[in-house]
């Protein structure tokens, strides 16, 4: 894309993608060599920052879930598992 020259139905203004020095495939192979966790929170904030309307519902229907969840486990209507337990199940039914 030439600066200055974008089509018309171009979903950016040309301010966002003018100016910037790195190309995307550079940005992208930098941030790829970012350690997992590092990588996990640039991943959450990209996707956070795609749709904050419906990201904001989302939050609030997990927020109420965990509050179900949690109110469950508090009650004793659930009982929790060990994290070791729950991964030697998946293990064994993936194995099927």
């Amino acid at each position: 894309m030439q600066l200055g020259r974008r089509p018309l139905n171009y979903p950016f203004p040309p301010s966002i993608l003018e100016p910037m020095a790195i190309p995307v495939e550079k940005l992208t192979e930098a941030m790829l060599g970012l350690p997992s966790d590092a990588r996990a929170l640039l991943a959450d904030r990209l996707v956070e920052s795609l749709d904050p309307l419906i990201d904001e519902d989302v939050r609030t229907l997990w927020a109420s879930e965990a509050l179900r969840r949690r109110d469950e486990v508090r009650s004793g209507q659930v009982q929790t598992l060990p994290a070791d337990v729950v991964r030697s199940r998946i293990r064994a039914l993936l194995k099927k």
